[in-house]
């Protein structure tokens, strides 16, 4: 069958899922992610692997778009007031999870040092193509919202950093590779600093040629194609695209005035690519890993969300933000996504004796908070009452 033609049975079985989903008053994401997996290879196989690898520079796209978009959110006036909290929100959330789930294999599971940690670490990433998508779709603004976007910018940042150190301890603990200590922490910190320094430069260009294009035509394509050049410039040097997105954005929004212009055109662009993004994801997702993931994926997922929980509770209470983003961020930071995979994949490339089983507990978690996830984010952006910018007292 044709590949444009199984990409339009991707979008309308994405639409007929985000109107089902919406009739249950779940989020959309949730209905393209099951309309994705009934089509994908573990039911219909209307969608095989081979178009889901075929079309995964749709999933590049879609995740520096969105990239892109959280990026707006670190104005500069906005950051001196709150930076502070954000980064000791981020920071406890982030620890938090990391220690809940670690404990949890280490000591409640029986599993070896180096698995704990490994697996710990890639439990800290949050999906922001999720939670962006759900807050787009409800309008929602209001201090929950301002606090959730900034910190998953943050958590991304340091789950790649975790994951590079965990990963080299965990090589040195199975004598996989000899590394330094020097070595253990600059190689997260230049694929970051790079990202950064990267996607500066690129928002500063942008911002230029932004000013001197005539026409919203000229505009939408010369920011599409830094888009795309900074996930081409951060794959060549081994970089993160997300973050190189992000930092661009960032520095636009910071040094051109008349930057919201930019990302009001980019709402109109963008809701095709997210909907084919979601829907492939859930085609992509594998139900043969539920015959083998065992007790030891519902602790992951258990201990998981604890973490996420308990932890967004503990950070928001220590710099007094109030009630609401007590009670209802951590839930809203559940979905988890690409990243993930992408982790779990590199675990299993470097170290195969625990690759496979992390492989199979991350893949297990992606598939329940994939669904599960965006409907805690919507449930706490409404209990939150900031769903259409409305910010009455929470529920």
């Amino acid at each position: 069958m044709d590949l444009l033609f199984k990409l339009s049975i991707i979008v309308f079985v994405g639409l007929a899922g985000g109107h089902l989903a919406n009739y249950f008053k779940l989020p959309n994401i949730s209905g393209y992610v099951v309309g994705g997996l009934l089509i994908g290879p573990s039911i219909l196989n209307l969608v095989n692997t081979s178009d889901i690898n075929s079309l995964a520079m749709l999933n590049e796209i879609a995740l520096a778009a969105i990239a892109f978009s959280i990026g707006s959110e670190f104005l500069w006036k906005d950051m001196k007031k709150v930076g502070k909290k954000i980064m000791t929100i981020t920071l406890f959330q982030f620890s938090t999870t990391m220690v809940v789930v670690f404990l949890c294999m280490f000591l409640v599971f029986r599993q070896e040092f180096s698995f704990s940690l490994v697996i710990a670490s890639i439990a800290t990433a949050t999906a922001p193509a999720g939670i962006l998508l759900v807050i787009r779709e409800l309008k929602a603004k209001g201090p929950l919202v301002n606090t959730i976007l900034p910190v998953v910018a943050i958590d991304d940042a340091l789950g790649i950093m975790l994951f590079g150190i965990c990963l080299s301890v965990a090589k040195l603990l199975a004598g996989v590779g000899k590394i330094s200590i020097i070595e253990l922490i600059s190689a997260p910190l230049i694929e970051i600093g790079g990202s950064l320094i990267i996607g500066f430069i690129l928002g500063i260009i942008l911002s230029y040629l932004s000013k001197k294009s005539k026409t919203e035509d000229i505009l939408i394509s010369v920011v599409v194609g830094f888009i795309f050049a900074g996930v081409g410039l951060a794959n060549i040097l081994n970089l993160s695209p997300l973050l190189t997105c992000m930092m661009m954005s960032a520095t636009l929004v910071n040094i051109f005035p008349k930057s919201q212009r930019i990302f009001s055109l980019l709402t109109y662009m963008t809701p095709p690519i997210y909907l084919m993004f979601f829907t492939l994801a859930g085609a992509s997702l594998d139900l043969s890993v539920l015959s083998s993931v065992g007790l030891i994926g519902v602790g992951y997922i258990l201990s998981r969300a604890a973490g996420k929980v308990l932890g967004g509770y503990l950070g928001a209470k220590k710099v007094g933000s109030g009630e609401i983003i007590e009670k209802y961020l951590g839930m809203s930071l559940l979905p988890i996504g690409g990243v993930s995979i992408g982790l779990a994949a590199i675990v299993m490339s470097e170290l195969p004796k625990i690759g496979g089983r992390a492989s199979t507990i991350v893949l297990f978690s992606v598939l329940v908070f994939e669904i599960v996830g965006p409907v805690c984010t919507k449930i706490g952006i409404v209990k939150a009452g900031e769903e259409n910018g409305d910010t009455r007292i929470a529920k």
